[in-house]
């Protein structure tokens, strides 16, 4: 559990640091770089630790997939409540798709 806690608070950091400045355009893009450099950082914290404790307990593509997921389910939730944004049909589809991708990779392999 440890590793999905930091895993979701990675990722609002780097939620935050990749799309937050979308709403300041009239920023300039200097300082909105140098702002979301500064907010990866604290992305970076977390996810390090988070990989390395969850590796050995999940596999490095199973880390990988669960951190996508994570990735968008904490997007839908900044999309939907700070951009203002709604998802279309085909945008729930694609999500839908990677869900079922996640499915089939824990899926026990037979070895």
């Amino acid at each position: 559990m440890k590793t999905i806690a930091l895993l979701v608070a990675s990722n609002l950091f780097m939620t935050i640091a990749w799309y937050g400045h979308l709403k300041h355009r009239e920023t300039s893009l200097w300082k909105v770089i140098l702002i979301s450099w500064g907010i990866a950082f604290f992305e970076y914290c977390l996810q390090v630790p988070a990989n390395r404790l969850g590796y050995g307990v999940f596999t490095a593509f199973q880390l990988k997939i669960i951190q996508e997921v994570i990735t968008m389910v904490v997007f839908i939730g900044f999309a939907i409540f700070y951009l203002r944004q709604q998802p279309t049909w085909n945008i729930l589809i694609a999500m839908l798709l990677i869900l079922a991708a996640v499915y089939f990779a824990f899926l026990p392999t037979g070895k």
